[in-house]
Order: structure tokens, then C-alpha cells, then sequence
């Protein structure tokens, strides 16, 4: 049983991680055909999202806290907030939290509310970040419900090979000289640029990996204006989940590399930030195109922007998911060498697909699973501490997971 146990874990540490694969000691025999040939597209040395280009900042500040004048949901130190929102963002006379534009030397990379966040000082101006400032960013700004908040910030900090030491990582480009509590022993932390970590192929508006030489971070209006006729203006589920087939049905034709993974859902969760997080009390929360365009095109929040007013939590994003997805519903697998297309059957998701019957709750736990299976570690050379990894995404998310019947693996 144990030697199951850790076969399944390599599999999926190399599905998160594929260095696992060249690591002595590792039969890569036992690993699909098109995890073993993963490493070759991650981002690294002077390619794109690699070290040498990575914008760099000698001076890093942290995040503003939000503070007593101006508290926003009072989310401070990675804790739980108010969750109360409809105020605006940022506060009148706030001027800690003004909009910047990034320079040269910030880091900013695939995933617009977060760049937002940072050009209005709510994360890190430079671009490096902490889990903390995570999950109280999410929670001031946009209202995200603090268990959401918990998981997307284990997620971007594992995933991309953040550092558990430091609780710190790039939200774009490979700065590991600035995230790493030793670089020498944790090897490479790609931040959010990692391919096939949190970003991943068929994204809204990013371009996938290995058709672009390794810019996968970069906005491409190309497929802004794609995604605006798709929806007509109007960024709703349904135009959504249509655009989310088409852009599928691009990456499976274009990229020989193409790989739909169950991590991908959560390309469905971040779609749905377009129609849950980012329209404003003052447009009566419709996600039309200005206020879309002033988050994908500018990177700022609208003008007189007021947030969301209940908490957007695990369940909310859960049923989102499900909605988007069986509304048009696409294969999770991958292209493979003989330009066939490999199904894919992990835990809720069998020959490729996700049955219409799951319930959100099923749903919820295969997140939790995700989340949990795929964090052996952010160590890529001598040191593994995969039980210190585990036990990391443990305590930050088991108590809400648990409440929803999802096995808690043991440490």
C-alpha cells in the first residue's frame, strides 16, 4: 500500500514538477509519455520568464496594510476579515493605495487582478509578494471570502514553486534570488509565469507556453477582442464558457504540446472573476466591456469602482465552475507525439470528463485534492520536504475542507 501510496504521489509530483522526472533514483518509465517531456517547456535561464530577464527591484517595499482610516474589509497578517464589501476601492483620500503604473524594474505577469493589486500598492509594488499579503489583498480588494482567499493564495504559493520557508513568490517572472530562503537548495521558483503550474494552456488572454517561445504571461489584445466578440460585450457565464470551448478547441489545434489538466478548472474559477469580482456597484455590477477593458487592457480598477457586497467563497467559485463548464463542456487530456489526443481520469473527472451529476461539494473536494496532491514540494535539487509541503497546505486549508466531508490526508 505505501509503495502505491508513493507511486501516486510521484506521478503527481512530476504532473506539478516535472524536474522529479530527472532526479536520481526516479524511473521516468513509470510516468505518462507527456509529463516525462514537461521540462523542456518550462521558463528558465534568459528565455522568457526566466532570471536574466526577470525585472528586478533592489528596493522592495511591502504592501500598504490597510489601517484604522481606511480598513477596507480589515483583513491584516493573513487573517480573516470583515467580509462585508460594497465600499469603494481605493478609498476616497487613501493615498497609500493610489494607482501606480509599474516600471521597468516591476514584476508583473498572467493574471490581471493581481497585477492590479500590486499597481495600487495592495500587493507589493515590485511584484514580489507573501502569502499574507495574498489572502489580505483578495479579501480588501476584491472581496474574496477569506477560505477562497486561503486557497488561491496555498495554491499560487505551492504551484508555482513559492517558497514555504519565506511564503514568498513572483506573481510574474522567475526571481528566486528575491523569493528563495536558499537558492543554492530550493533550485528555480518560476512565480506565476511557471508553465503548467498555475498557468496554464487555452488562458483568457495569455498565449500558451510553447507556441509563443515561452511568453505565456504577456496580454495578447488579439485574443482580448476574441473573447469581446465571443461574449458581445457582455462578459457573462454563458459567453464565457463558449469562449473557454473556442479557445480549447485553439490550443488542442495549434499547440502540438497542448495539455488540459485538472488543474484547469481553475481556469474556469479565474473566468469567472469577470463577472463576480470585477463589475462595480457604481455600473450595477454588470461586467460589460469598460469595465473589463480597464482590468485586462489598463490594469486599473474603474473609476469610482465599488466592490462586490457578500464574499466570494469556495462554494460560490465551486458552482461557477461547474455551471461554465457543463455549459460547454471540452475534454481534459493532452496532444500527444502521434497527434492523437490522450483522455485524461483522475479522481471526479473520468474519460476526460466531469459528469453532469457531481455535486458542488465533489467539486469542491476534487480542489482540495488538487491542492493537497500536488504539492511534493518547492525543492528541485537536494532536499524534498514533502511531508513539510503537505503539512504547510494542511494547516492553512484542512479546517474548511474538512467541514465539507474531503479526506484529510495524513502527514
Amino acid at each position: 500500500m505505501k509503495n502505491i501510496a508513493a507511486l501516486s504521489l510521484l506521478a503527481a509530483s512530476a504532473s506539478a514538477f516535472p524536474w522529479v522526472v530527472d532526479q536520481a533514483g526516479v524511473d521516468s518509465s513509470l510516468l505518462p509519455k507527456h509529463r516525462r517531456s514537461w521540462k523542456r517547456q518550462q521558463s528558465g535561464g534568459g528565455n522568457a520568464g526566466g532570471p536574466a530577464t526577470c525585472p528586478f527591484n533592489a528596493n522592495h517595499v511591502p504592501a500598504a496594510p490597510v489601517t484604522s482610516q481606511f480598513p477596507y474589509n480589515n483583513a491584516k497578517d493573513g487573517k480573516q476579515g470583515n467580509g462585508k464589501g460594497g465600499y469603494q476601492v481605493p478609498a476616497p483620500g487613501d493615498t497609500a493605495h493610489t494607482y501606480k503604473a509599474p516600471t521597468a524594474n516591476d514584476i508583473r505577469g498572467p493574471c490581471p487582478g493581481l497585477n492590479v493589486a500590486a499597481n495600487y500598492n495592495f500587493l507589493s509594488r515590485d511584484g514580489i509578494t507573501t502569502f499574507n499579503e495574498l489572502v489580505d489583498a483578495q479579501q480588501n480588494v476584491y472581496n474574496v471570502g477569506y477560505d477562497l482567499a486561503q486557497l488561491l493564495a496555498v495554491l499560487g504559493l505551492t504551484l508555482t514553486d513559492g517558497d514555504l520557508v519565506t511564503e514568498k513568490l513572483s506573481i510574474g517572472c522567475d526571481a528566486t534570488t528575491r523569493t528563495s530562503v536558499n537558492p543554492a537548495l530550493t533550485g528555480s521558483e518560476p512565480g506565476l509565469d511557471g508553465h503548467n503550474k498555475f498557468e496554464a494552456d487555452s488562458s483568457l488572454t495569455r498565449n500558451d507556453f510553447f507556441t509563443h517561445g515561452g511568453d505565456n504571461f504577456s496580454f495578447n489584445r488579439t485574443l482580448f477582442n476574441m473573447m469581446d466578440t465571443t461574449c458581445k460585450s457582455n462578459f457573462d457565464i454563458n459567453g464565457l464558457s463558449l469562449y473557454r470551448q473556442q479557445r480549447w478547441a485553439q490550443s488542442q489545434a495549434e499547440n502540438p504540446n497542448f495539455f488540459f489538466g485538472p488543474l484547469t478548472l481553475l481556469l474556469y474559477g479565474a473566468a469567472s472573476f469577470l463577472y463576480e469580482l470585477m463589475p462595480s456597484g457604481s455600473h450595477n455590477y454588470a461586467p460589460d466591456y469598460d469595465t473589463i477593458y480597464s482590468f485586462f487592457v489598463k490594469e486599473q480598477l474603474p473609476a469610482n469602482w465599488i466592490n462586490r457586497v457578500a464574499p466570494y467563497t469556495n462554494n460560490d467559485v465551486t458552482r461557477e465552475i461547474l455551471k461554465m463548464y457543463l455549459l460547454n463542456p471540452v475534454l481534459f487530456g493532452g496532444n500527444t507525439a502521434d497527434g492523437s489526443f490522450d483522455a485524461l481520469n483522475f479522481g471526479a473527472i473520468k474519460n476526460g470528463k466531469i459528469s453532469p451529476s457531481i455535486t458542488p461539494a465533489e467539486t469542491s473536494c476534487l480542489l482540495y485534492q488538487l491542492t493537497t496532491g500536488q504539492i511534493p514540494s518547492y525543492l528541485n535539487g537536494v532536499i524534498t520536504p514533502t511531508v513539510d509541503a503537505l503539512a504547510f497546505a494542511l494547516t492553512k486549508l484542512s479546517p474548511s475542507f474538512k467541514n465539507l466531508g474531503c479526506p484529510i490526508p495524513l502527514t
